[in-house]
């Protein structure tokens, strides 16, 4: 079985600010969306793998990681993987960015 993956738009680039994170949201996913210092855009879940939570939008963003505003968990923005000795995971989302149009595909 072929799987079709979805491009869908999300936000323009220009309204993303650097190491600021952004929520949308595409069916039932809230992700983040953070753009670094270098003008790239990573796409993330918008929610911590700890087990009481934290909203990663709120988070402080660092070089290529986001910090969970509540219990302070260093995650990668690329690959979603929260540094040791912490354990955890969050899903990320490929980000395609075209002119001033941010699209995340799924």
């Amino acid at each position: 079985m072929i799987e079709t993956k979805t491009r869908t738009l999300v936000a323009a680039y220009s309204d993303l600010q650097v190491k600021a994170g952004y929520s949308v949201k595409i069916d039932d996913k809230e992700i983040a969306l953070f753009k670094v210092t270098n003008g790239k855009v990573y796409g993330i879940e918008n929610s911590s793998p700890h087990p009481k939570g934290g909203v990663l939008t709120e988070g402080l963003v660092s070089g290529e990681y986001v910090f969970c505003p509540v219990y302070d968990w260093k995650i990668s923005l690329s690959d979603g993987k929260v540094q040791a000795p912490d354990e955890g995971q969050v899903k990320t989302y490929q980000v395609e960015v075209e002119a001033d149009n941010v699209y995340i595909i799924i």
